[in-house]
């Protein structure tokens, strides 16, 4: 018979083995020199400041924001890209942050990344196929150059390309072909996470559906985790499984999809979603604006409090004393926000 102290802990140990990444308390500074030949840095750009989540095994975060918010910058602090100010990074139950070198590039075959550009992420010198396969060599993947091959026209058919292709120059792709290459790029590890940093921003609409729909697909025949980063509300409902809303380098909301569309919490969520464009224009009409007044505040010197409060159409004198911290507001919804979360006057 199980008591219930054994019950919690097998539940504790089953939610832990279901979270793939947990991002604790994610500083990324960026120190501003006075001058070129200066080397002290006289300032610091909060481009992320204490950012914390967790991803599920098989699940796909999206992450939203306007340019600049530091949705990028979190993807790569992620993959080690950027050595992080401070924080933890865990993946898999190994702390990435506290890895030397040599251990970090074998992990970096568990976790890979989409670029946004598909034009200048791949080498122009080189075949889409020693683009491709260029990570089966560096990690040591193939015995020989059948194998080689053999794996490279096996990536090529999964994104949906021909093997033949293996021979062409990036120049002679289209833009979705391309991405699709760069898709090919990441699984040729067998990675189990994957960071899609806007990797359909610079497409066409009708193109965009296709690389969509094709991450889908292969989420589901590899089982992937995806962080997929966006500015685009429509294409994050569509993948997601859950959305965080970022803003100066705060995370202000995360809910799962379909909770974050239909109830926003957080006024700059609500900004954002009131800026979709919507088919019906009856519907349009009759829904509520939110109009942000001002200009995003440089993360170089952020306003003190919630960072949202000079442009916030509902802030009050609180907002500008308290830096409210990412609280759960309803079940599984979480929100940063003094007049949802509780907080008191100071």
């Amino acid at each position: 018979m199980t008591t219930m102290p054994e019950a919690a802990a097998s539940s504790a140990a089953t939610q832990s083995e279901d979270i793939i990444l947990e991002v604790k308390n994610l500083k990324m500074y960026f120190p501003v020199g006075s001058g070129f030949l200066s080397r002290k840095p006289v300032g610091y750009v909060k481009a992320v400041d204490d950012v914390s989540f967790t991803v599920k095994r098989g699940e796909t975060l999206g992450l939203v924001g306007e340019s600049g918010c530091g949705k990028t910058t979190t993807g790569r602090c992620i993959l080690q890209l950027y050595k992080p100010t401070a924080g933890q990074v865990i993946f898999d139950g190994q702390d990435l942050t506290s890895m030397n070198t040599k251990t970090m590039r074998g992990m970096r075959r568990e976790m890979q990344v989409i670029f946004q550009d598909p034009y200048s992420s791949l080498n122009p010198r080189m075949t889409a196929g020693n683009i491709i396969g260029e990570p089966l060599i560096v990690h040591g993947l193939v015995a020989n150059k059948t194998e080689y091959r053999d794996k490279v026209a096996d990536l090529l058919t999964n994104v949906g390309l021909n093997p033949y292709m293996a021979d062409r120059f990036p120049h002679e792709f289209s833009g979705g072909q391309r991405q699709r290459i760069g898709v090919a790029r990441a699984l040729s590890v067998s990675p189990k996470f994957i960071v899609a940093d806007e990797p359909v921003s610079a497409l066409d609409v009708s193109i965009q559906a296709q690389i969509i729909n094709l991450l889908e697909d292969l989420q589901e025949q590899f089982n992937l985790t995806y962080l997929f980063i966006a500015h685009d509300l429509s294409v994050v409902r569509h993948i997601s499984d859950r959305v965080g809303v970022m803003y100066l380098g705060h995370m202000v909301e995360m809910a799962e999809r379909n909770e974050i569309y239909r109830n926003p919490i957080h006024p700059y969520t609500k900004a954002l979603l009131s800026a979709v464009p919507i088919p019906d224009p009856v519907l349009d009409a009759q829904r509520e604006r939110v109009l942000l007044t001002g200009e995003v505040p440089s993360p170089l010197n952020p306003p003190s409090g919630c960072v949202f409060h000079p442009r916030c159409p509902v802030a009050n004198d609180t907002c500008s004393q308290i830096l409210p911290e990412l609280r759960e507001v309803e079940t599984n919804h979480y929100s940063a926000c003094i007049l949802s979360t509780g907080y008191g006057t100071p």
